[in-house]
């Protein structure tokens, strides 16, 4: 069972978590991502947390952040339900598959062949503008493509524990012609069940630290909401850009966990 130092519960601890879940839960409204990318490493970094408590602990926080932002998205029109929840279904159990799979794949091969993977959502999305018209069509052609984007998105969850939105809002725009505010309103969604199913085992696991995803969920909630309103103002050819700063953060993060992981 991993614990925090009992000085780091004191003012600092309090403000940190604060913090943290305002930036997490702007980043997580304005881009349809569940904030992990920004509370695990800060988590880390300033309050000492390990990896396994840090990352039971934003799954934790995403529960309230997203549901704000789906609500947020929903009273606009911009979440599609039922394809949401398909992709839940699979991304259950895709992440699974991929803590199954984490045993016996290289991380270090897998981090690369991601940031790969980003590299080429990044130069579509200044290809590829969505039009705010375009919803998600749900056939059975579309279901089947949902159902195995979700099956991909958890099963790169378990392997890396990237967060669901990183993978299924560039996706949706970019496979299925979806908005980009429909994209980042079904994501958030798609995460609700998610994040609840894994914080469960977590929780047994005594991987969650609850005063700490408690304060960070809080915090988040209250930027949610303006970030969801932010992504709205702006033009889709901006949103594109700025979505794709976010993701050459997260790829030259999941490159320098590459390059440690074989220096060690």
């Amino acid at each position: 069972m991993s614990e925090v130092a009992p000085r780091a519960r004191g003012a600092r601890f309090i403000l940190t978590c604060l913090g943290v879940g305002l930036l997490a839960g702007l980043l997580s409204g304005l881009f349809g991502v569940g904030g992990g990318t920004v509370i695990v490493p800060l988590l880390v970094l300033i309050l000492a947390f390990d990896q396994r408590l840090a990352s039971g602990t934003s799954l934790a926080a995403i529960v309230p952040t997203a549901t704000v932002g789906v609500i947020s998205y929903g009273v606009q029109g911009e979440v599609a339900w039922i394809p949401a929840l398909i992709l839940a279904a699979g991304a259950v159990v895709g992440a699974q598959i991929g803590t199954w799979l984490l045993a016996r794949l290289s991380q270090t091969v897998l981090r690369w062949s991601f940031v790969g993977f980003l590299a080429v959502v990044i130069v579509t999305l200044f290809i590829v503008i969505p039009s705010r018209d375009a919803g998600l069509e749900l056939t059975w052609l579309s279901g089947i493509s949902l159902i195995v984007l979700g099956l991909i998105t958890g099963i790169l969850s378990g392997l890396l524990g990237v967060g669901g939105g990183i993978v299924v809002v560039p996706a949706l725009m970019i496979l299925f012609g979806t908005s980009d505010l429909i994209a980042k309103g079904t994501s958030l969604l798609m995460m609700i069940p998610t994040a609840i199913s894994g914080t469960i085992g977590n929780f047994r696991r005594h991987n969650v630290d609850l005063p700490a995803a408690l304060l960070v969920g809080v915090a988040a909630c209250t930027t949610t909401a303006l970030g969801a309103w932010l992504a709205a103002l702006l033009q889709p050819g901006v949103a594109n850009a700025l979505f794709a700063v976010f993701l050459v953060v997260i790829a030259v993060q999941m490159a320098m966990k590459a390059l440690r992981s074989r220096r060690g």
